[in-house]
């Protein structure tokens, strides 16, 4: 099955195509901690990068894949019309994935843990977190804990209370909280190592699983309210 996947729930945009060759094909843009990320300006060059790198256009593609998140509010609204526009113009199926659970499964099948966190800077000193059994990231439904916000403490507090398990920890909410976790006992590999990348190699292969959904159906999982909505809340209350 050839399938295309973006995602641009971080501040990265990644494009990934599979089917095509041995090995998945990615384009993708990281900009620097701090900077806001490029996904309006690049998310569809980069689409048109791999297929070109491919030498297939879109009639080729069997399905389409977009990661849904948790993540940023402009970042998801882009990546998901984005792919809502390309698969209602060209007639591709689509599928959403989760962010989480595609970052999960960089961690690939280790003997050293028995669980694998996701974690995403969330902003605000919070996170999005979500865990899974290391031998059963692709099956969403095993999650240990499923998506959430929480304060790093409190995700803290929850892996102490399941301090049996060995834990992996990946995600740029992994490295700026990296203190904090492994406090826990929870292993975060080097800030710098690619296991914290999101990447959409992995939506491709969460796609090929899953079923085409309805358009409308492919939404955003924002797990929290926008900062212009909650200081509207916190304006009213005064």
């Amino acid at each position: 099955m050839r399938i295309l996947a973006l995602d641009t729930a971080t501040s990265a945009t990644t494009v990934a195509l599979a089917g095509v060759e041995d090995s998945p094909l990615e384009a993708r843009d990281d900009p620097p901690p701090g900077v806001r990320g490029r996904h309006g300006q690049l998310v569809l060059g980069l689409a048109e990068t791999v297929l070109e790198r491919a030498g297939i256009g879109w009639e080729a593609l069997d399905r389409l894949a977009v990661g849904v998140g948790p993540g940023t509010f402009t970042g998801l609204r882009i990546g998901i019309a984005t792919a809502q526009a390309l698969a209602r113009a060209r007639e591709i199926p689509l599928a959403g994935v989760s962010t989480l659970q595609s970052l999960a499964m960089n961690a690939g099948f280790r003997s050293d843990v028995d669980a694998v966190l996701a974690v995403i800077d969330a902003r605000r000193t919070e996170v999005f977190a979500a865990a899974w059994p290391i031998t059963e990231v692709l099956d969403g439904a095993a999650a240990l804990l499923p998506a959430r916000v929480s304060s790093p403490t409190e995700l803290a507090e929850w892996l102490a209370g399941r301090s049996a398990l060995r834990w992996l920890a990946l995600g740029d909410g992994a490295v700026e909280f990296r203190v904090i976790l492994e406090r826990s006992g929870v292993l975060v590999p080097e800030d710098r190592s690619e296991l914290h990348k999101v990447t959409a190699v992995n939506h491709c292969r969460l796609a090929a699983r899953l079923p085409a959904d309805a358009l409308d159906q492919v939404r955003p999982e924002y797990l929290r309210l926008p900062d212009a909505e909650l200081a509207r809340r916190a304006k009213g209350k005064r």
